[in-house]
């Protein structure tokens, strides 16, 4: 495992910008406007609850970067469970790891899904590089297509496998913007999408976050039998406000992540 935050962090980076376009369109168009470097706020990781890949086995490359585990989430319609998981360094990005309750789906996807994790070698899931590692297994389209009948997040994890699904931009620390609403105008503008599930802002200043995302690019992916486009990844921007404390908020809204996952939605 990597003994080196930024090193994970700049990995993480690299392998999401291959196949997320509009993130270096955004980043490169913001940082004209900044002085400073654009910081992230949090990435996150998709998987299954199933052994060797369930989500404290990706946790485990955190933890053992100093992170700890923050609060869980629930999300009953689309049957994942969520951790997050922060550092001492208030720098650090925070890492949002949800997971799909396969045992909730239908037998049909249960088995695709268990035939797809039985592939993969419980050593791998420990190595280095395993979180942007991608497809651990062989995928054909038509069992993509099956996934997507049921889980869009089901057959999103399983055509892309490890890798962050989304970066986020701290607009807490941009000095150009001081709003979500203002991110939004300004990639709109630019010809982005911006997601509109559940209203473009998600949150409030009441709950301590507000977030927007766009919508995942489009890229082709190699499946076993053909190349197909599909939805990769999406950039996403959040607005923190302080507790009593004066410290930002550093947790998440269920209400909120519930419709940013929607952000990869194939429709």
């Amino acid at each position: 495992m990597h003994s080196d935050r930024h090193t994970l962090f700049q990995a993480l980076w690299d392998n999401y910008r291959a196949v997320t376009p509009s993130a270096e369109r955004i980043h490169t168009l913001l940082g004209k406007r900044e002085s400073k470097p654009i910081v992230n706020d949090h990435i996150a990781l998709r998987t299954f609850n199933l052994a060797p890949v369930g989500l404290d086995a990706l946790a485990a490359h955190f933890l053992n970067l100093g992170y700890r585990p923050g609060d869980e989430y629930h999300f009953e319609a689309k049957k994942l469970y969520a951790r997050h998981y922060e550092h001492p360094d208030d720098d650090a990005p925070k890492v949002f790891i949800s997971e799909l309750r396969v045992e909730l789906c239908s037998p049909a996807l249960q088995t695709i899904v268990r035939d797809l994790v039985a592939q993969v070698d419980p050593a791998r899931v420990e190595a280095d590089d395993f979180l942007y590692a991608g497809r651990p297994w062989q995928l054909d389209y038509d069992t993509y297509r099956a996934l997507l009948e049921e889980s869009e997040y089901a057959a999103w994890t399983a055509a892309w496998g490890y890798r962050a699904n989304h970066f986020t931009v701290s607009i807490n620390h941009l000095e150009s913007l001081d709003s979500v609403a203002d991110i939004n105008r300004l990639l709109k503008d630019n010809g982005f999408t911006v997601n509109s599930a559940g209203g473009e802002v998600k949150g409030s200043p009441e709950q301590r976050l507000e977030q927007s995302s766009t919508m995942a690019d489009r890229v082709p992916v190699a499946f076993s039998d053909r190349e197909a486009v599909i939805p990769s990844c999406f950039y996403e921007f959040a607005r923190r406000y302080p507790l009593a404390d004066g410290r930002l908020y550093q947790g998440f809204v269920a209400a909120s992540a519930d419709k940013i996952f929607e952000s990869t939605h194939a429709g």
